[in-house]
């Protein structure tokens, strides 16, 4: 595994910052989630489906928690005691990497910010990860994915067009900012342990979700700052050649990509009516993806609502234009390709009533050398905090005392 002896100190809550350090425990490290005793983490209360506990065990693993948390441990520890602070401070003199997204300047209140703990290990990797960064006039603020999701811009340029019925901003489904924001999380420590391992220093990293929004705008955002013009909403249209649309079968849904000149060539061979290819209408990647865009829609729809689903995905496959199927949730696990490449990780949970739980399998996982692996289903709040004191060289009995004095 990559990470193998690298430990991690996850003192984050809710879900950018975890996927950042589950990360991390998929690539091998050893992850310790702090969580406060008898609550946990915030994000365990999210999301609508919650993993049923054996014997009526209430496991308080929701969905938001189950995709963030695999490959840790848990252990509950109240750092606003002295007793808790000492513990950390253990923990932090032996560990590679710290990751916490609280308030700014939180932790300096109890010596566990970045200069404090860098004079106990000055080899410490320590990232907070906050709505808008450390340093600024709005870095005091809370700050949640949909809040960027506005902010950025990314609702600017997602939703129905102006003009048609319903038109306006919208948000994405997932959450997306904080999705990313757990990526460029894991991203960053990655480079800061590759920068240790050739000076032998570490450093402090400070990640902010409204960096994340604006720079996954992407492409669009470019745009304009070349031109200077905002480019418009378009629905399911894609953002660079077209037509790129969702067409409407029979029975059910394809989405198209004709982008090419190319492309479009043979779909109008396809649809029998290669006059379309020079019609003036649509004769440049800019005139059937933005100006044109809804007339030559609509006259592809007409030609796509005469056949099945399967019938248009097999034409639009033999003659080489990209295009596929629209699933339902259901339907993803059903999709030849998501079964093949294992998307679906069924991962043993001794604590779940199934005896396990399915959670979705790393896009890393297909690394040959050292991917990324499920070893750990999301843990309990607590479950390993016996274990990892005992590590640390805490006897049973103090381990004991320290429960009766709520610092774990």
């Amino acid at each position: 595994m990559a990470l193998a002896g690298i430990r991690v100190i996850d003192m984050s809550r809710v879900f950018a910052a975890p996927i950042g350090a589950q990360i991390l425990g998929d690539l091998g490290a050893d992850v310790i989630k702090v969580e406060r005793p008898g609550v946990g983490d915030d994000g365990r209360g999210y999301g609508t489906a919650w993993v049923e506990g054996k014997d009526g065990l209430e496991t308080r693993q929701s969905s938001f928690f189950t995709v963030s948390n695999r490959n840790k441990r848990s252990l509950t520890l109240n750092h606003s005691k002295p007793e808790g602070q000492e513990i950390l401070r253990k923990l932090a003199a032996e560990a590679d990497v710290l990751i916490e997204n609280y308030k700014v300047g939180d932790l300096k209140r109890f010596g566990l910010d970045y200069d404090s703990l860098k004079a106990i290990n000055p080899r410490l990797i320590y990232c907070s990860v906050t709505g808008y960064g450390q340093t600024g006039p709005m870095a005091a603020l809370p700050g949640y994915d949909g809040l960027f999701q506005a902010t950025g811009g990314m609702m600017a340029v997602t939703g129905i067009p102006d003009g048609q019925p319903g038109a306006g901003p919208l948000k994405a489904g997932p959450s997306l900012v904080d999705f990313i924001t757990g990526h460029n999380t894991a991203l960053a420590i990655l480079g800061a342990l590759m920068h240790r391992h050739a000076t032998g220093e570490g450093q402090y990293i400070d990640i902010a979700l409204l960096d994340t929004s604006v720079a996954m705008v992407s492409h669009i955002m470019q745009d304009y700052l070349i031109s200077g013009v905002a480019p418009p909403r378009l629905g399911n249209g894609g953002n660079g050649g077209g037509p790129a649309d969702l067409i409407h079968c029979k029975d059910g849904i394809i989405y198209l990509t004709a982008g090419t000149d190319e492309h479009y060539r043979r779909l109008t061979v396809l649809m029998e009516q290669p006059e379309l290819f020079t019609d003036e209408r649509f004769d440049s990647n800019f005139k059937r993806g933005k100006t044109n865009r809804a007339e030559l829609m609509d006259i592809i729809n007409a030609w796509s609502g005469r056949f099945t689903e399967a019938e248009v995905q097999a034409m639009l496959d033999g003659v080489g234009i990209p295009a596929a199927k629209y699933n339902e949730l259901p339907e993803v696990w059903e999709y030849p390709q998501v079964q093949y490449r294992g998307l679906k990780a069924r991962t043993p949970h001794p604590h779940a009533a199934a005896g396990h739980v399915d959670l979705i399998q790393s896009p890393l996982a297909q690394m040959s050398a050292s991917p990324a692996t499920i070893r750990r289903a999301p843990p309990l709040i607590g479950e390993h905090t016996d274990e990892i004191l005992a590590e640390l060289g805490y006897s049973a009995e103090a381990i004991a005392a320290l429960r009766e004095a709520k610092a774990v």
